[in-house]
C-alpha cells in the first residue's frame, strides 16, 4: 500500500525508515529539530542482520564502502591479561559476513545519499514538533525517531516511560593511529574499548562514573595497558565527546499507537494518524551489546516491509502497525535488557567473581 507519512527525527533511524517507506511507494517528510545533522564520529557496529536489512533498503554497498570488519578482539584485564575473546567469529561463521564497524558521518551519509537519489524527500531542519496530534491530522501514518526524549512518544504515551540514569558517563574519540590491540579492558567500576574505525585510525570509548572530568579521564587509565594512556594522549580532550549513559524505562507496552490520545484536541472533521516508534524513541538502550544502531536499522526495515505488503487503507496500516509491534518489540526490548545488565556486569567493582566468570566464556 502508499499513503504520506511524515517522519520525526533524521537520525539512522528516521533516515532508514524514510528510505523505506519512499521505495514502498509513500510519499515521505522528514522533520527534523536540529539545525544540521550531527555528524560526530563514533563508531557503530553493524550486525549481520542490520547489513541484510541496509542491503533491503538499497544502501547496503554505500555501507561497505566506507566498513572495515570487526575481527580478533578480546576482553583483557586492566594490565592487559586476555580473559575472553569476543564472539566476533562466531558470529561472522554463522551468517557467513563479518561484523562492520562504520563511523556514523559515512552511514549518516550513506543514508542521505539512498534517501537524495529519489529526490523528492524533503528534510526539514530546525522543525522541533510540539503538537503530534496536530501533525498527525491529515497523515496516514506518523513516524516517531525522535530519540530517548521523543516527544511523539510523550504525546502518545504519556511520560511514565522516559530516560532513566544508569549511573556512569560515557567519553568517546577517535585516535589517529592504529591500535595493536582491539576489544575491551575491564577494570573496577569502569572500561575501555578499542576498535577499528577506518585505516589509520581507531574508535575508543571509556565508561567512568558520572563525576569524572575530562581532566580526571587520563589519570584513570594510566596504569591501564598499552595503547590505553596513548590512545588518550593522542587525542584533543576538546575532541571528545561525553554523554551520561541512560536507558528507555520501564518498557513501552507498544511500539504503535492507534490515533490520538483521548485528552488531544484534533482539529474538527480531521482523522489523526496512526503513530509509530522506532530506534531510540522505542527502546533506547545502553550500548554495551553495541546494538543501539542495529536495532533502529532492523526496527526501520520490518516497519517498512509490514506497510508495503498492507492492504490500502487505514484497516491495512493498523494491520501492519500491529505486525511490526508484534516482530520488533519483544526483540528489541530482550536486547535492551541484555544490554543493561551487561552494562551492570562490566562496571561492577567486584572484579574478582566477575573475571572468573568472563574466564570461563567459550575461546
Amino acid at each position: 500500500m502508499t499513503g504520506t507519512a511524515t517522519v520525526v527525527g533524521a537520525g539512522i533511524g528516521g533516515l532508514a525508515t524514510a528510505i523505506g517507506l519512499r521505495r514502498a511507494g509513500w510519499t515521505v517528510t522528514v522533520l527534523e529539530r536540529r539545525t544540521e545533522l550531527e555528524r560526530y564520529g563514533a563508531a557503530f557496529g553493524i550486525h549481520p542482520t542490520a547489513q541484510a536489512a541496509l542491503d533491503r533498503l538499497g544502501v547496503g554497498d554505500a555501507l561497505r564502502d566506507h566498513a572495515v570488519p570487526y575481527r580478533d578482539a578480546h576482553i583483557r584485564t586492566p594490565d592487559g591479561r586476555p580473559m575472553a575473546r569476543l564472539p566476533l567469529e562466531r558470529i561472522e561463521s554463522k551468517a557467513g559476513r563479518p561484523e562492520l564497524l562504520i563511523s556514523r558521518p559515512y552511514l549518516l551519509d550513506a543514508l542521505l545519499a539512498g534517501l537524495d537519489a529519489f529526490g523528492d524527500v524533503p528534510i526539514k531542519l530546525g522543525e522541533r514538533v510540539t503538537d503530534v496530534d496536530a501533525l498527525a491530522a491529515g497523515q496516514d501514518l506518523v513516524i516517531g525517531a525522535d530519540g530517548i526524549r521523543s516527544a511523539v512518544r510523550t504525546a502518545r504515551f504519556g511520560d511514565r516511560s522516559g530516560p532513566r540514569r544508569v549511573g556512569t558517563v560515557a567519553w568517546i574519540g577517535i585516535a589517529d593511529f592504529e591500535s595493536p590491540v582491539h576489544g575491551e579492558t575491564w577494570g573496577s567500576g569502569r572500561f575501555f574499548g578499542l576498535t577499528p574505525v577506518e585505516p589509520g585510525r581507531t574508535n575508543w570509548y571509556a565508561t567512568v562514573p558520572e563525576a569524572t572530568t575530562a581532566e580526571e579521564l587520563r589519570a584513570s587509565f594510566a596504569g591501564w595497558h598499552d595503547p590505553i594512556p596513548r590512545i588518550l594522549d593522542a587525542t584533543d580532550p576538546a575532541t571528545w565527546i561525553r554523554y551520561e549513559m541512560r536507558h528507555l524505562y520501564p518498557a513501552l507496552p507498544s511500539f504503535v499507537s492507534a490515533g490520538a490520545r483521548p485528552a488531544s484536541r484534533v482539529p474538527t472533521g480531521a482523522r489523526s494518524a496512526p503513530v509509530a516508534l522506532v530506534g531510540d524513541a522505542a527502546h533506547a538502550m545502553t550500548p554495551n551489546l553495541g546494538q543501539g544502531a542495529c536495532t533502529a536499522i532492523l526496527d526501520a526495515d520490518a516497519l517498512t516491509r509490514a506497510l508495503a505488503a498492507a492492504p490500502p487503507g487505514p484497516a491495512g496500516i493498523a494491520g501492519a502497525l500491529r505486525a511490526y509491534d508484534a516482530e520488533r518489540r519483544r526483540s528489541a526490548q530482550r536486547t535492551a535488557f541484555g544490554s543493561r545488565t551487561l552494562h551492570r556486569f562490566m562496571s561492577t567493582e567486584r572484579t574478582r567473581l566477575r573475571d572468573a566468570a568472563v574466564r570461563l566464556l567459550p575461546g
